[in-house]
């Protein structure tokens, strides 16, 4: 593998367990890598609907037909409640390729995965299914976009939506963003998810920021980061881990070649 990064200074900011999944390829194309977790995941502030909903997809009891995975830790958070998903009735619908390994993981049998990797195209996967009067369960973050339960409900479908886990923001974030962010600082941060950015902005000077090169998973990250008043220099197509990290070289390249 061309070590087309070499001596660039890159900051991933996903959670610590899921960290390694991007900073390990980008050390493979030589980046330095800076581990800076801005995600902690935790427990939803009122479990039992969770717990609830768990019970009846366990019991068999007044069915789902779907359970719908917007993201590996709704999986892990679900699986944690569940125990075994063998004997599973309902179908398993995920929003990507890393949903979908974290749920085949536990031995859910995923069932219907979109082409593009956001949110808008899992609800247009649904298009073929008859989704009138079915029951389908979302459990998700605290704070999610409505899009997915939205859509299904358009389609004539009742959705439940449960609160799976919360994202938080690491205690020990503060002292790294800190640490991390001063001179001479990094060449790019990387943002996996919405929450992280906002995250970071909560942290960190923004005119600080703006000094830096942006990396995003995808269109709804690149807006949150928009929002704040950032410039996105690189853009994941498709949305996956991969596609930042060739999304990153891309531009890294094409700046190597501007300033030459």
């Amino acid at each position: 593998m061309a070590a087309n990064l070499a001596g660039v200074n890159i900051v991933v900011t996903r959670a610590a367990h899921q960290a390694e999944e991007l900073g390990a390829p980008l050390r493979a194309r030589g980046a330095n890598v800076i581990v800076l977790p801005l995600i902690g995941i935790g427990p939803p502030r009122d479990p039992a609907p969770l717990r609830e909903a768990v019970r009846i997809v366990d019991q068999h009891d007044d069915q789902y037909d779907w359970i719908v995975f917007t993201s590996a830790n709704a999986v892990d958070a679900f699986a944690a409640e569940l125990g075994d998903p063998s004997s599973l009735r309902s179908r398993i619908a995920v929003v990507g390729s890393a949903t979908r390994e974290a749920a085949e993981a536990y031995g859910f049998q995923v069932a219907l995965i979109p082409r593009r990797y956001v949110a808008e195209s899992l609800a247009e996967a649904f298009a073929t299914e008859q989704l009138a009067g079915s029951r389908i369960l979302i459990p998700r973050a605290e704070v999610a976009r409505d899009v997915v339960p939205g859509e299904l409900r358009k389609r004539g479908a009742q959705v439940d939506v449960v609160d799976a886990y919360r994202n938080i923001i690491p205690p020990e974030a503060a002292a790294g963003v800190a640490a991390t962010f001063r001179d001479p600082l990094p060449h790019w941060v990387l943002f996996a998810s919405s929450s992280a950015a906002d995250h970071l902005a909560a942290l960190c000077d923004l005119a600080v920021l703006h000094r830096l090169r942006i990396g995003t998973i995808g269109p709804v990250t690149s807006a949150t980061v928009r929002k704040l008043g950032l410039s996105v220099h690189a853009e994941a197509n498709p949305h996956t881990v991969e596609g930042l990290i060739e999304a990153v070289v891309a531009a890294h390249m094409g700046s190597w070649q501007a300033d030459r």
